[in-house]
C-alpha cells in the first residue's frame, strides 16, 4: 500500500495502458511502443508502480503467445471446416474458430482495464504475475 508520504508517478503507467488499448485502433503500433516504454521504465519505478510495468510486460508478452496459439488452433479449425460446408456442419467449425479467434482480444482488453483500474485508485497491482487479470 501506498503511505501519505511516499507518492509515486502514475503518469508513464497511465500511458502505457492508454497505448495498449490505442492499439485496438492502430493494429497493435502503439502496443508496441508501450511495451517498449514499459521495459525502459520498470527499473527506475518506484515499488508500487514496479508492480504494473510487470504487469504490463507479462500482458504484452502472454497477448503475443496467446494469439499464435489462438492463431494457429483457430486457423487449423477453420480449415477442417472448409470442405465440411458442403454438408453445412463446417459452419459450426468456423463459428468455433471465430470464437478462438476472439479470446486474445478480450483476454488483453480486460487485463488493460483491471491494471488502470488499480492504478486510477493509485494501488499497487495485487497479483502482477497472474494469468487471468
Amino acid at each position: 500500500m501506498t503511505d501519505l508520504y511516499r507518492t509515486e508517478d502514475k503518469t508513464m503507467p497511465a500511458v502505457c495502458y492508454a497505448l495498449y488499448l490505442l492499439g485496438f485502433a492502430t493494429a497493435g503500433v502503439t502496443t508496441i511502443i508501450g511495451a517498449i516504454m514499459a521495459h525502459a521504465q520498470q527499473g527506475t519505478a518506484g515499488p508500487d508502480m514496479r508492480t504494473h510495468y510487470t504487469y504490463l510486460i507479462r500482458t504484452f508478452w502472454g497477448f503475443l503467445l496467446l494469439a499464435v496459439g489462438a492463431g494457429i488452433v483457430g486457423g487449423v479449425i477453420w480449415v477442417i471446416g472448409l470442405p465440411l460446408t458442403i454438408v453445412l456442419v463446417g459452419f459450426v467449425f468456423w463459428g468455433l474458430a471465430g470464437l478462438i479467434w476472439c479470446v486474445p482480444p478480450v483476454w488483453f482488453g480486460v487485463r488493460c482495464i483491471v491494471g488502470l483500474v488499480y492504478l486510477s485508485r493509485g494501488e499497487p497491482h495485487p497479483r502482477p504475475y497472474a494469468v487471468l487479470a
